[in-house]
């Protein structure tokens, strides 16, 4: 597997995000190593929280949010993806697989040996992270889920794959401007195929276009700059154009099966699970009833939506979110 690295200038002075680099490596699977940068704030002796971002943002998302979870006492690791922030990159798209990003970060958190951890899970944090909970559920004391799902073809019948990736196939590219708009729309293609195809097949793809795009708030320009710095050049984007194709949308997936076991340890999962969805996402509108429901350690939370903000809550809200995390795990204490 030939992998890219993006240069450390490229992560000087950029704004709000003064933090340390910390580096560990894990195998890739094809008898070479991968290096994975994560963020490590606060106390090393206090709670861990680990907050695991999406496509196609990195550890930067979460600079809002650390400040006032250690101000609470609590230790905050960020990692960054494989292809994603400071870690490495492979280079071609068939290096990138929903099993093969399992495997990294389980072996990452291992090599860590992270316990007791509350996790914050958005995005793709999400559909990492869960697997990750139900691979290493003794690892997890509480889990907060935010604008992101676990798909596993729930209520979408198998012959309805062929249908569904036809319709992808017709869909054009369209201008990054539009796809909020598709998204929105109540009739026609679902607006996530247009994501994954302006991902996979627009001729430039520029992050900051995206960030600037995706609703909740105007960024200024330091921060459209600092969502760009881990991809100096189209070479590195790899894994930024494949993570939408990733997404088990189409029944006939291969990471359904996964998924579905994945679900099947939720379903067993007692430990105290929090939703906070914003008011402002249309990816992932209403996939909280399905944890709400089906998690039993969410039955009994006061689940929270985060008023006035978009997709990457993060960003548009990131004080708000990490007050409500602060407010869980208060109301939630590990057992003495």
């Amino acid at each position: 597997m030939q992998t890219l690295r993006t240069p450390d200038e490229r992560f000087q002075g950029l704004a709000g995000y003064d933090f340390a680099p910390n580096y560990s490596e894990v195998p890739d699977g094809e008898g070479g190593r991968l290096r994975i940068h994560h963020v490590d704030r606060g106390d090393a002796n206090a709670e861990t929280v680990l907050c695991l971002h999406g496509q196609p943002t990195w550890s930067y998302l979460y600079r809002k949010m650390i400040p006032v979870l250690t101000a609470a006492g609590h230790r905050v690791i960020a990692p960054d993806f494989v292809g994603f922030g400071r870690s490495d990159k492979p280079s071609e798209r068939s290096d990138y697989s929903y099993a093969n990003h399992v495997a990294w970060m389980s072996a990452w958190l291992e090599q860590l040996d992270l316990r007791d951890v509350t996790l914050f899970c958005q995005d793709w944090g999400g559909l990492v992270g869960l697997r990750l909970v139900a691979q290493h559920p003794e690892r997890f004391a509480r889990v907060v889920t935010a604008n992101t799902a676990l798909p596993d073809g729930a209520g979408v019948p198998a012959d309805a794959a062929g249908p569904m990736r036809a319709l992808y196939e017709s869909l054009p590219v369209v201008d990054v401007s539009e796809l909020g708009q598709r998204f929105a729309a109540t009739d026609g293609a679902p607006g996530f195929l247009y994501w994954r195809k302006f991902c996979a097949e627009t001729p430039e793809l520029k992050i900051s276009d995206i960030m600037l795009h995706a609703g909740g708030r105007v960024l200024p320009d330091e921060v459209l700059s600092a969502y760009d710095a881990p991809f100096p050049g189209p070479e590195f984007m790899a894994g930024a154009r494949q993570f939408p194709s990733l997404v088990p949308v189409f029944p006939d997936d291969p990471a359904i099966p996964d998924n579905q076991a994945a679900w099947e340890v939720l379903r067993r999962f007692d430990r105290p699970f929090l939703t906070a969805f914003s008011d402002g996402d249309p990816v992932t509108r209403g996939a909280h009833v399905r944890f709400q429901e089906e998690v039993p350690g969410a039955k009994s939370q006061k689940h929270v939506t985060i008023a006035g903000a978009g997709h990457f809550l993060q960003e548009d809200a990131g004080e708000d979110v990490a007050a409500a995390v602060v407010r869980f795990m208060a109301d939630n204490p590990l057992p003495r």
